[in-house]
């Protein structure tokens, strides 16, 4: 896929890497931290950098984390129809919660996320739901390889109340017990234009 994705910034189609990571400090709490290196094409053309970390609290055997969280984030955009970018800072502070469940091998997962952003001179809040389903490729769950799936939509408060939705599918493959690597495509639908990403996702628990 890689000649597909060298393409110049008119291009749609774009590459996410991205590192989810998560310490167990103790059977209640836990230190999230993620990076997820963005790009306009396969790789060397920024489209954003985000750096996420967050202390969370786990309760009801596991299955529900609340965590509060901060997150930097740098955007490279470009300007309109020409080759030129615009750099944006924003600082965002967090709350989430997440909630999962298993049907038989099936795993569902739910995050409500409420931000607070700081873009430079602006202040902006956002509220945002995320669906995963999780199936295992084998008749239980000893099976290494899975499909992965997500959406999650993107709602303001104030004016133009929707922002975006993200879809994903992907396949998974569960290194050992603490880490899984994803690859899948993506799809952001905007207000009035849509984009797509390739993306590699590794996961980690200490």
């Amino acid at each position: 896929m890689l000649p597909l994705l060298s393409q110049s910034q008119e291009s749609n189609f774009g590459n996410w890497l991205i590192y989810i990571g998560n310490k167990k400090l103790n059977q209640k709490w836990n230190l999230h931290n993620e990076v997820q290196y963005r790009n306009y094409n396969a790789i060397g053309n920024l489209e954003q950098l985000l750096l996420r970390t967050g202390l969370g609290y786990n309760f009801n055997e596991g299955k529900n984390n609340v965590l509060l969280g901060y997150g930097y984030i740098l955007s490279e955009n470009y300007l309109a129809n020409t080759d030129d970018k615009i750099s944006l800072k924003e600082h965002r502070i967090f709350q989430q919660f997440l909630s999962n469940q298993k049907f038989g091998n099936v795993k569902l997962g739910h995050r409500y996320r409420f931000e607070q952003r700081f873009v430079e001179n602006d202040f902006k809040m956002r509220f945002r739901y995320f669906l995963s389903i999780n199936v295992p490729l084998g008749k239980d769950d000893a099976s290494k390889y899975y499909l992965s799936t997500y959406n999650e939509i993107f709602l303001n408060t104030e004016t133009s109340i929707f922002d975006r939705n993200r879809l994903y599918g992907g396949i998974g493959y569960q290194v050992n017990r603490n880490v899984k690597i994803e690859a899948g495509y993506m799809n952001q639908f905007f207000e009035t234009t849509s984009r797509d990403q390739f993306n590699v996702i590794t996961f980690v628990n200490f």
